[in-house]
């Protein structure tokens, strides 16, 4: 049977989506504090910073792969990579639907069968991963190659200079363009737009991923059932220098979405509905 808190963000999930707030959060996730300027290390100068990088992303490795291994965490498919190795030598924005905390490493053991070792798979999170997580999780969130976000100005500033220079050399960095994770839940919600200001300012491509998924026999820990993921990754899209940069932005976002539309009605055989 399926754990009390699965049900009740389940609910969650199903009452958000009849009230058309897609973007907006449904799990516990522990209270977190404001990141202050000068905490987070972007771009890994510090010698502490670049050890528990190492140390983190060895630990995550480790973490993943033995739950491959044990069946906890399936990857079933893969289609259209050769759309990313077109374009791997390229600083990018990679988009992919937010469902589960092993979706960044899904994205990541997808790509780097492709991608030399000089680069890295960043990915942007929210502040209060940073900042509001203990334990093995916390210690990830805080050193596995993240950019986390942040409510404070000063502290924005730094993430976006971050950016861009990581982009001008070829870095590759995953935004979830619908913010926050709905566990399991399969259909694209509407986009925000973040991920394609930052493509269109910096001028780069937008790499579109989207994962499909179906229930196998496995249980996860919590009474549901394991997932197995179909990854798909699509033709880059490139931003339009001919337009201003909000328009840049809307119309990567929306090409972004109807590529992730496309594929869901594809992949499940049924037009995309909310609120049923």
């Amino acid at each position: 049977m399926p754990s009390e808190y699965r049900l009740l963000v389940e609910e969650r999930i199903k009452e958000k989506e009849r009230q058309g707030f897609f973007n907006d959060p449904v799990e516990d996730d522990p209270p977190s504090t404001e990141l202050k300027p000068g905490v987070a290390d972007y771009l890994n100068k510090k010698l502490s910073s670049k050890i528990n990088r190492k140390i983190a992303n060895f630990l995550a490795t480790n973490f993943y792969e033995k739950q491959i291994k044990n069946g906890e965490l399936i990857i079933k498919d893969v289609f259209g990579l050769e759309n990313f190795e077109r374009i791997k030598d390229k600083g990018m924005i990679v988009t992919c639907n937010h469902f589960a905390i092993a979706d960044n490493y899904v994205v990541y053991k997808v790509l780097r069968k492709c991608m030399p070792k000089k680069w890295k798979l960043f990915k942007v999170i929210r502040e209060g991963n940073y900042t509001g997580f203990t334990g093995l999780f916390g210690y990830l969130f805080r050193n596995c190659n993240t950019l986390p976000l942040s409510s404070n100005s000063a502290t924005m500033l730094e993430f976006m200079r971050a950016v861009s220079e990581l982009l001008s050399k070829n870095q590759k960095i995953l935004v979830y363009p619908e913010q926050e994770m709905w566990r399991n839940y399969r259909k694209p919600r509407p986009f925000k737009p973040g991920a394609f200001r930052l493509a269109a300012k910096n001028n780069v491509p937008v790499l579109p991923m989207f994962i499909t998924m179906e229930d196998t026999d496995k249980k996860d820990p919590d009474g549901m059932p394991v997932q197995a993921y179909t990854v798909w990754i699509e033709e880059p899209i490139y931003p339009d220098e001919t337009v201003p940069l909000k328009d840049r932005s809307e119309d990567l976002m929306n090409k972004n979405y109807e590529v992730c539309k496309r594929i869901y009605e594809n992949a499940y055989g049924k037009p995309l509905i909310f609120g049923e």
